[in-house]
């Protein structure tokens, strides 16, 4: 392996700043809760509406939404820029500005939220509760690319149909991804229709039947939302991807595994994949994972190094993220009761064997260009404990060992009625928490 070195970042690299200091409070009392997941130190972006008002841009602060384009004349500069894009319904015109209009947007943010800040006056009466608004799709997905990129997840899916060789020969070289359908890209909390396909069913004739999958699964992954667009015919350097990210959402990517085993022979995943993925409504910005950036997944001795136009010093120290994704199952009984969903899962993207830079690098290595808000999956997040495994097509060797519930209900893959519910945090010592919020789907007939 080659020798990676610290140097200093790229001039309007996202650093540390004031807004990741652990000690600073809000006024916002929500926001200083240590259980909250978006604390002072996070301020992520959303799209909601409330009531019959106009959808708009929103930052989310404890059980509060700050609306920065009802306050413009409390920006500045490039911060004012940004502001006046919140007032859109979507925030692929904000995305678009760059890292320099979203620094300035978060840290005048910040300032207006700190503890003790004058502006509150003018601020606190505008404030919306979370819980009063309906949160919407946070972009216009033009294009959705998912990704293959924790090797635990490779091998563990590909062991339950190639034993003796669970990884292609290319995986160790290439960010393997499929192009997605971006038109089926909902907001958290959207109901999923069970798919219906073609499905050659286990122990039965070998020839298909059109009806609905009896193998519908989660996938937890994370995304990432394309802030600057990139131009049509010129690759990306690795070194240069970060600053094309604007920040990173939940991702369900649901699959329908019977009709996916069927159709994906030879060119891949197509209708077992395209019915429904859900996004998080909360986008937390790259620079507020500032804190959580650590050393990519560390290779086997005998693995391949990256090819030179996946490499990168300064990524290699810092481009992977310490962010852990949780699932749990709410059961149809489990409402009726009145209990709590149950505990599926817990992976962090620290186990993703390609790091999001490296994701993006190869992404327009070939030319192709990504607009802004493109969406970019990692793939399934998968460690190499059962506890990590981010799908059920893992948990239960392809619905071979069902899942106990603990209430006298069992699954091997998703019922009707049932809900997905995935949630993502980052810890660290020294620095506030954060997370993401929930992203939620019930599955109905």
């Amino acid at each position: 392996m080659r020798t990676s070195q610290i140097r200093p970042a790229r001039g309007g690299d996202t650093l540390l700043n004031e807004t990741h200091d652990g000690s600073r409070s809000s006024w916002v009392e929500s926001a200083n809760d240590p259980a909250t997941d978006f604390p002072l130190q996070n301020l992520p972006l959303g799209v909601f509406r409330h009531e019959d008002d106009q959808p708009r841009c929103g930052i989310a602060i404890g059980e509060e939404i700050f609306s920065p384009s009802l306050h413009l004349d409390l920006f500045s500069g490039a911060g004012r820029v940004a502001a006046e894009a919140c007032a859109r319904s979507d925030l692929n015109t904000l995305m678009s500005l760059g890292p320099d209009a979203w620094s300035a947007l978060r840290r005048q943010a910040f300032g207006m939220l700190v503890s003790g800040d004058p502006r509150r006056d003018r601020i606190e009466p505008a404030l919306l509760p979370r819980a009063k608004v309906e949160m919407l799709l946070p972009a216009r997905i033009g294009n959705f690319t998912d990704f293959f990129s924790s090797i635990f997840h490779a091998r563990n899916a590909g062991g339950l149909f190639r034993p003796e060789r669970p990884l292609f020969p290319n995986y160790k070289y290439v960010p393997v991804a499929y192009h997605g359908r971006a038109s089926s890209v909902r907001a958290s909390g959207s109901p999923v229709k069970r798919p219906s396909g073609q499905i050659v069913e286990r122990g039965g004739p070998a020839v298909p039947v059109y009806k609905p999958s009896s193998q519908l699964d989660f996938e937890a992954e994370l995304g990432m939302l394309i802030g600057t667009p990139t131009q049509l015919g010129e690759p990306v350097p690795i070194g240069e991807a970060r600053r094309h990210i604007f920040g990173m959402c939940i991702v369900n990517d649901w699959s329908a595994r019977d009709i996916q085993a069927w159709e994906a022979q030879p060119l891949g995943p197509f209708l077992g994949k395209s019915f429904a993925t859900t996004i998080s409504p909360w986008v937390v910005t790259m620079e507020a994972l500032e804190p959580f950036g650590i050393p990519v997944f560390e290779r086997a001795a005998d693995d391949p190094a990256p090819l030179p136009h996946l490499w990168d010093d300064e990524d290699q120290v810092r481009g992977g993220f310490s962010i852990t994704i949780e699932t749990r199952l709410l059961t149809p009984r489990m409402v009726a009761d009145g209990a709590a969903a149950v505990w599926i899962s817990a992976g962090t993207l620290a186990d993703s064997y390609w790091s999001p830079a490296q994701m993006i690098a190869h992404h327009t290595s070939n030319g192709c260009n990504l607009e802004s808000g493109d969406l970019i999956a990692t793939g399934t997040v998968s460690g190499p404990d059962p506890e990590s495994w981010g799908s059920l097509l893992e948990k239960t060797a392809g619905g071979r060992n069902a899942i106990d519930l603990g209430n006298g209900e069992s699954r091997t893959y998703i019922r009707d009625g049932d809900e997905i519910i995935l949630s993502a945090r980052c810890e660290k010592s020294g620095y506030r928490s954060i997370g993401f919020g929930e992203c939620r789907g019930v599955v109905v007939a």
